[in-house]
Parts: C-alpha cells; structure tokens; sequence
C-alpha cells in the first residue's frame, strides 16, 4: 500500500500548482489510517516531496515512478518514497528507496554510531538515517518475491535536502555506508543526481517496475529462509527430546501431504507448560526453511517474540525479520505461506484491531481467520490453561469450530511430557488442584526430589533465598499477581516501587522497550541481566522459565474454607475492569490461569508467599516446607 504514486514529473507540476497532492495525502491517510497525520508528518510532505521531485526532474529522471508512504508489507513501517525505474545499464527493474529528512544540523548521540541527535528536536534521539533505509531495503529484498533473484536492484539513501552547510552533519558520514545505506545532503545535491542516473535510467517509464513492486507476492525469500534454516538448526538450544521430534516429524508430514494434495489443513500441537512447544515452533521454522519453505513464525507476546528475535538472530540479524505478531496479517495474501507457526497460540484475539489499526482494515474480521487465510498449513500450538486475558480466544474447540466452518481438517497432537518444573507432572498437577483448574480438591504437596517448593515468612525472605541462588549462578525471578498500581516511571526514568508489602517494596517491571538504569526493557525481563531488582507480572512471564521461581500471591486469591476463592476488587489490572466485557465467571476463570502461568515457570523450583494471612497459612499447611528446610544447590 502506498499513499501517493506519481511520476516524479506530475508531482513537481502537481505541488507547484497547489495543495491537491497534500489534500489528496490527507484522503489517502484518513481512509487506509484512520486518522489524519501530525501536523509534522504533513509539514514534512509539503517541505520534502516537492524537493524530491524537482531533483529527479533536474537530473532528467521526470519519468521515473515515486511510490510516497510505502507500506513494508507485514510490518507497521513505511518507507519516504520508493523509486521504481529501470537499470540504465541493464534495463532491469531498479528501485531506489528514500528517506527524507529536513534536517539542517545533527550530530551522533553521546558518540553512539547508530544513533543521531538533531539540535532544537524534541524527544529520544533518533536512528541513524543510514541505517534506518538500509533496513527498509533489507526487507524489500527478503519479503518482495518479486526481488528474490534481483539482489542488487534495491538501493537506499538518506537525503537530508535542508542541510547545506556540510560541518553541522559531519558526524554522520561516519556511519559505514553501501549501495543500500548512502547519504546526500543538500549541499552535495549533483553527486545525489549522479547516483540516481546510476541506478535509474532517464527517458524510461516507472509505471510497469511500480506495479511489479505493488502487486508482488509477500513471502521470505529463499535466501532469508537458508539464512534462518542455518541459524536455527546450529543452536544447541533448539534441540528436541523425547516426543518432541515425534511432534515434528508429525506436523513435518501433515505439511508434505497438504502439498502434496494441494489441500489446506490445519495442526493444532497442544501440551502444558514447559512440554517444548516453542522448541517445536522454532525446530518446524529451521527445518521448514531448510527444504525451502515460506514459513513465518508468528506469535501474540510482545516479550516472547522479542525475546526470540534476539536469541535467534543474535549472529544473523537478518532472521529476526522471521518472527512477527498475530496482528500482522490482516492484508497477508491467501495462502501466501506455505507454513505460519503459531506459537502461544492461546493468546489469540477477537480481532487484530486496536487503536492504531487502519481504518480500512476494520471489518470485525476474526484474527483466527487471518492467522488461518495467510498459510497453506497453519499450525498452533497452545495450552489452553495459559489464557490469561479477556479476549483471548485461542482453545482447541474454537479453533476446531473455525476450520470446521471453512472445510479444513484439523489434525491434532498432544503432547504428554513437560520439561519445566524439573519435569516434575507431580508439581503441575499439584498446582492446578490448589488453584482449581481441575475437579480434584487441593492436596498437600508430598514432595519430589526433581523439584522443590516452599513457602516464605515474607517478601524480604523470599528475596533473600534467591539472591542467594542468584549468587550461585543460577537464574531467579519474582513474579506477582496484578494487585498493585502501576506507575510511569518518575521523570529521571527510575521506577516507582509500587508493589508495597508491609515495609518492603519493589518496582513492577520496566514499561519501556528500552533499559532504564539496572532494569532491562519491559520484553526482556525474563532473560536478561536486572530484572531481579523489580516484580515481574504475568505479561512479562509468560513463556518463560528461569530456575527459581518466586510467586507472590495477591489479595486477587485467596483461601477461604477449604479452596482458593477469586477477589474482583483486589486485582489492578485495566484489563479487568469492563464487568460487561469481563463477567465475574471469566475473572475467576482468568485469575487462575494467570497464577497457573506465575507458578510454573520455575526450573528448579517455586517459592511461594500470600499477602493474606488465612492463604498463606494455608500454603504453609499444603507445602509443608518453608525456605529455611531448603539446602542450596
């Protein structure tokens, strides 16, 4: 999608002659969009576009196609404007992307190459220019089928038109620069004309590599699939056991035999937590790559997906590009995968909508049949008890119920083994008796020597214990219930302590995606160095495990006769609150789930302690251990 498309000709005659290229914008915006643009982003077309075309008139290329706010498919990203023309050497479809900026003055920020600070603009610094466009060519060539064998027909610059005094940029040509990532300046406009004849032949109509570009088919070239397959397949962290390669090796033949049948079919992989579903999620990627597959992974956890990008694309950056979320396949072409993997699949919404969606794109259509439409073999893997949300529909039935309405096959796969909690099925069972998922009464715990659970006196003794685990190099995390207020982080970006238990006190997570202080981005709480120092919440949990657990127990839950019984009133989270939306049934049924997920993401083992004095006698009376009976390993 792209909100303008003209000839750089037309365009220079058309913002000449008045505002109708900006109106006709605006039209664009608020129909695809939804809302009309900032006054910036508007300011910006005015100032920019009209540059842009009268340099390509000058330099001779009137006749070349300007695709302006192109849409990076399966991203939320747009390009500037996009340049569709043909090779003056080969004659070939050529494309150059580009990116404007009316800057007059920037500088590295704190002497950091990726990042840019522009004197008198409010806000974050900005990325480096350079690195911004080489990254929208980057995913051109490895999302436009249409580019799959034409690797050298992209390229990018970044032209900063306003800057004519060449020292106050300087520091910006430090940045390593290539085909896909050049910079120009408007004191060097005749080398820019020079590399657009370069790349763009004079005389020569746009319109036919345009359209090639628009209508081309979005899929994961072959050479981003080899990379991804590579990657993923040398990590020792990605190995199977036991039933998981059968699971594989399942799914693997259900997608050869849609294939071969030319039949759309559905598998839905369903296990509990830690049973390796998301080592089978990345295991299918690698191996699906590998025989040259369009595959995606996809899931709805900002944290997980996140989490994935970086630990699978840690040496090839490129692979990230492999992972995306749920809500991004509301345009994904039908069956333009061969295969999307569906990791977390519980966390399946209504609808993809929300307050950022295009306006065009507000059908009230159903996200399970987008995920379902977008590949030949959609496959889900989930666990049902990990719904944690309002809205979350993605059980097995419903799932079931959709494809049964659309004539596809749903082949199922359970799988019975779990690798978290020690691979302790005692400790889950014993969990989901004591929260009520299951008809069995709670029990005490009667032990299990892969796996140990106590409770503490206090929060201060919990953290105690593992800081202690911590200190023997094992990883630990405290997790809570959602029955705390929580705070934007103060002015100078540390945290509000906001989870208060008697004296103690501790910040939620981070909200941000980026580190504040010692605490990591709000998606990597889980994994990365500091987030000992806050409590983590269900959202920045799930998906996870570390090896000790702490959980503590909020007044959202708590033991009342012989079981545990759901309080409304307690519990902070916003999620909640809409008792139309959210019958008090479901909050029960939520509430659970949510302190299901908190207490089983331990390895080694869980260490609880209640904010209610009658819950927390309880756990003392059903655990039966407290954090003093537990040596250190």
């Amino acid at each position: 999608m792209t909100l303008l498309r003209r000839s750089a000709a037309s365009l220079a005659v058309e913002m000449r002659a008045g505002e109708s290229v900006i109106e006709h914008m605006l039209e664009q915006m608020l129909y695809a969009m939804g809302h009309r643009p900032s006054g910036s982003e508007v300011a910006s077309w005015r100032r920019s576009l009209p540059v842009l075309a009268d340099d390509l008139v000058e330099a001779g290329l009137g006749n070349v196609e300007m695709l302006v706010e192109y849409h990076l498919p399966l991203t939320s990203q747009r390009a500037d404007v996009v340049l569709a023309g043909a090779h003056p050497r080969t004659g070939e479809a050529s494309y150059v992307v580009v990116e404007l900026k009316q800057w007059s003055e920037a500088r590295r920020w704190e002497g950091n190459p990726d990042l840019v600070d522009v004197p008198g603009a409010p806000g974050p610094p900005r990325s480096h220019p350079v690195k911004q466009v080489r990254g929208y060519c980057d995913y051109l060539t490895d999302f436009a089928r249409v580019l799959q064998d034409q690797p050298d027909a992209v390229a990018g610059v970044a032209y900063l038109h306003n800057a004519t005094q060449p020292e106050k940029v300087e520091d910006l040509f430090q940045y390593p620069m290539d085909l896909r990532g050049r910079l120009f300046t408007g004191s060097d406009r005749g080398k820019f004309h020079e590399f657009l004849r370069q790349r763009l032949a004079p005389g020569v109509g746009g319109a036919p590599f345009a359209d090639a570009l628009v209508n081309s088919k979005i899929a994961p070239s072959v050479q981003l699939l080899k990379v991804a397959a590579d990657e993923i397949q040398t990590r020792e962290m990605f190995t199977l056991i036991g039933e998981q390669t059968l699971a594989v090796d399942l799914v693997l033949h259900q997608v050869r035999s849609a294939h071969r049948a030319d039949r759309k079919r559905a598998v839905v992989v369903t296990g509990g937590p830690g049973s390796g579903k998301s080592v089978i999620a990345l295991s299918l990627l690698g191996e699906l790559a590998r025989e040259g597959r369009s595959v995606l992974h996809a899931t709805g956890s900002r944290s997980f997906t996140q989490t994935l990008r970086k630990v699978a694309g840690a040496r090839q950056p490129r692979v990230q590009k492999m992972f995306k979320y749920f809500n991004q396949f509301m345009e994904a072409e039908k069956n333009g995968l061969d295969v999307l993997i569906l990791d977390e699949a519980h966390r399946i919404r209504e609808t993809s909508v929300d307050r950022y969606t295009v306006a065009s794109l507000r059908t009230g259509r159903p996200q399970v049949d987008e995920l379902i439409a977008a590949a030949r073999v959609p496959v889900f893997l989930l666990d049902e008890n990990q719904i944690v949300r309002p809205g979350e529909l993605g059980s097995v039935q419903q799932i079931t119920d959709y494809c049964a309405t659309l004539g596809i096959e749903v082949h199922p796969i359970p799988l019975g083994s779990q690798f978290r909690c020690g691979g302790s099925e005692e400790y889950v069972q014993w969990v989901h008796r004591l929260l009520g998922l299951t008809d069995k009464p709670p029990t005490a715990w009667n032990g299990d020597p892969q796996f140990d659970v106590a409770v503490a006196d206090s929060p201060e003794q919990m953290e105690v214990f593992l800081a202690a685990r911590q200190a023997n190099r094992y990883g630990a995390r405290i997790a809570a219930g959602y029955c705390w207020p929580w705070s934007d982080p103060r002015p100078d970006g540390t945290l509000v302590p906001d989870v208060r238990i008697g004296s103690w006190a501790r910040p939620w997570n981070s909200k941000s995606d980026r580190r504040m202080g010692d605490a990591p981005p709000a998606p990597l709480w889980s994994t990365e160095d500091g987030g000992f120092g806050q409590v983590g919440c269900v959202y920045t949990a799930q998906g996870f495990e570390y090896d000790w657990s702490g959980v503590i127990l909020g007044p959202d839950l708590v033991w009342r006769g012989d079981r545990m019984v759901s309080d409304r009133s307690a519990n902070k989270d916003p999620d909640f609150r809409n008792r139309t939306r959210v019958s008090d049934a479901d909050f029960d049924k939520l509430v659970r789930n949510v302190y299901k997920v908190l207490l089983t993401r331990g390895m080694i083992g869980t260490v609880l302690y209640s904010t209610d004095a009658e819950t927390q006698a309880a756990l003392k009376r059903l655990v039966g251990r407290g954090v003093k009976d537990v040596r250190l390993r």
